[in-house]
């Protein structure tokens, strides 16, 4: 057996990776899925498309490398955090589209909890800020929107899991369980204990019948791929990690201090912080970083940013200014600068360390001198600026100084980017030669 496979779920896209003994890629696919909009500032997306996706990106890549599946040794999960699934595991019916974790529709019930004075206790328990970022205000809307949801979930026939719960589900036939990386991200969590916590479930009214089972990232099988998903040979499951928590896994990043930002549809900078959770006053999240069976877990400090590359996409899908992604960085590269433009890409609010989830988008410092060109270079720092923010909260949070940045992620692939960065960070960016370091970190 010679391979490990990555199956990288990530928000616009499923790819899945083969990495050879060398961990370097053999080969790969990918395939992009709809998102839905359904109307401002709700996203969705069809877990039903992302299955299928999930599966043919496996037989694709196989195939493109000429390699059977009993030459696998095993496959690592790597997933889009909070997006949260309904679904009944013994019938598989889907209960609603899977809610995106840029969704704002929870938006409201964390303003009534700010208004019951209660954010300082869910901070203190979960290591979140309070945020409709999270599953557990999706899994309340969804309990108080979706008929007869309630009642199937209190008697334990509707699961509400993560992207990574859901595949285990489907690949294994049957396996109800989250890892305990994507669990920290619910706000359901306790993050000490790592188990649900009964004080946020009354909180947010949610039934621990309906909530998969918590266990380690990695250190036992999660199960087998089952022979009808087109795989010719079962391969064992082996680990699942959290998208953000798997890239700082793949910049090995295993020592206390060190960290890394991916740059992807989001912006993610994670530090690790060791085998104690620390509770971040200058609204960052406290996360777990990974655990393997046996072993204590390790935790990170997290700073999330909502709009990165998905700003890129959008110049060039709503404004159309360029025919594809690499061209924004190719027209903003025509310019010496911005020409005093500037965007703060807030179509989610703003995550850290703001945590604003009534802010909107703003382009700013436009002139009759302002061109297509100027707006892409302000596209691109837009993303750097907010990278700014996250690492002078790091700073203020006692976090160690960053002689250097481990960065990933598509938006690497953009020098203009890595070198405005740097000049702002005033440290080097390090990019890895493996640039997609989330599914490396998963393999």
């Amino acid at each position: 057996m010679h391979y490990i496979g990555a199956l990288d779920q990530g928000t616009t896209s499923t790819r899945f990776i083969l990495f050879d003994r060398k961990g370097l890629p053999k080969a790969s696919h990918q395939i992009e899925h709809t998102q839905i909009f359904v109307k401002p500032g709700w996203v969705e997306h069809d877990p039903t498309e992302i299955w299928a996706n999930s599966v043919a990106v496996i037989v694709e890549t196989l195939k493109k490398g000429n390699i059977e599946a009993h030459e696998v040794a095993g496959i690592g999960i790597t997933n889009q955090r909070e997006t949260i699934i309904a679904w009944e595991p013994a019938t598989g019916r889907v209960r609603y589209n899977a809610i995106v974790w840029q969704d704002l529709r929870g938006a409201e019930q964390i303003e009534a909890l700010r208004a019951q004075g209660v954010l300082e206790e869910i901070q203190e328990r979960s290591g979140l800020v309070a945020s409709a970022y999270f599953s557990a205000s999706k899994i309340s809307w969804l309990l108080a929107n979706i008929e007869g949801l309630r009642s199937d979930a209190e008697q334990g026939r509707v699961v509400f899991g993560t992207i990574d719960a859901y595949l285990l589900w489907k690949f294994t036939g049957g396996t109800v369980v989250t890892d305990v990386t994507n669990a920290s991200r619910y706000m359901l969590m306790n993050i000490n204990t790592l188990e649900w916590d009964d004080w946020l479930l009354a909180t947010f009214n949610i039934p621990k019948a309906s909530l998969p089972q918590i266990v380690p990232s990695f250190g036992a099988p999660f199960g087998l791929t089952s022979v009808d998903n087109n795989l010719s040979t079962p391969i064992p499951i082996g680990g699942v990690l959290g998208d953000q928590q798997a890239a700082l896994f793949g910049q090995a990043c295993f020592s206390v201090g060190e960290g890394k930002n991916t740059f992807g549809t989001g912006c993610f900078l994670l530090v690790n912080t060791g085998e104690r959770p620390r509770i971040s006053s200058h609204g960052l999240l406290t996360t777990v970083a990974y655990q393997k069976a046996g072993e204590k877990a390790q935790y990170a400090l997290e700073g999330s940013v909502a709009v990165a590359g998905s700003l890129v996409q959008w110049v060039r899908d709503n404004l159309k200014l360029v025919k594809s992604a690499p061209e924004v960085t190719t027209l903003a590269g025509t310019v010496q600068d911005n020409g005093g433009v500037y965007i703060v890409p807030a179509f989610s609010g703003l995550f850290a360390p703001y945590w604003r989830s009534d802010a909107r988008g703003v382009i700013a410092g436009l002139t009759g001198y302002a061109s297509d060109a100027h707006i892409c270079r302000a596209a691109l720092e837009a993303t750097a600026f907010q990278v700014k923010d996250l690492c002078d909260a790091m700073a203020s949070d006692g976090a160690s100084q960053m002689e250097l940045l481990k960065a990933d992620g598509g938006l690497t692939n953009s020098h203009l980017l890595m070198a405005f960065q740097a000049d702002l960070l005033g440290i080097p960016i390090v990019v890895p030669r493996v640039a997609e370091t989330t599914a490396l970190g998963a393999a």
